[in-house]
């Protein structure tokens, strides 16, 4: 799809069934530098805060009020792995679970712009970079994409640029 087309074909829905038909499936094939996907919205919760922060990031102010008051956040946030985390889930909803994804060898860039607090509604885009087919392992793409997450004002919160690999679509 060149960049001046129409975005990526929408999910049937936001649940995370994928079809199994293979003719329904993104395979690398059907990205190309230029392509966007918009994704979102996710309301943040308190309580989504606090549960993450509790399990994976429990510092005091992704916990207690009165921690982050007294923060340079000034009030409950998100960790930012947290927003990372979100993020994923966003993109999984609107891409990759209906893509052929073999996953990602990692992050070259990850960055929290700003704090994400109780109320915030993020969204954001996925926008193709770069693409290659892999040298070592036949049938496999490889694709570098930028994802903007951003809160209901249109604030930059996350950029993550990353390579992810894809299956390459099968002979007919």
């Amino acid at each position: 799809m060149s960049p001046t087309a129409a975005p990526l074909p929408p999910a049937s829905s936001a649940s995370a069934t994928v079809s199994t038909d293979a003719g329904s499936l993104l395979y690398w094939d059907d990205f190309h530098p230029g392509d966007r996907q918009a994704y979102g919205p996710m309301k943040v919760t308190r309580e989504a805060i606090i549960d993450f922060a509790s399990q994976w990031d429990p510092q005091p102010f992704h916990l207690d009020d009165a921690a982050a008051e007294a923060s340079l956040f000034g009030r409950l946030a998100a960790s930012g792995w947290h927003t990372a985390a979100m993020s994923m889930r966003m993109v999984c909803d609107a891409l990759l679970l209906r893509a052929a994804s073999l996953g990602s060898p990692g992050l070259e860039q990850l960055r929290w712009h700003q704090p994400v607090y109780v109320g915030d509604v993020l969204s954001g885009h996925f926008v193709v970079l770069d693409r290659r087919r892999s040298a070592s392992r036949p049938g496999v793409g490889l694709m570098k994409s930028r994802w903007e997450t951003v809160q209901q004002d249109g604030a930059l919160v996350l950029t993550l640029e990353s390579w992810a690999m894809f299956r390459c679509r099968p002979a007919a």
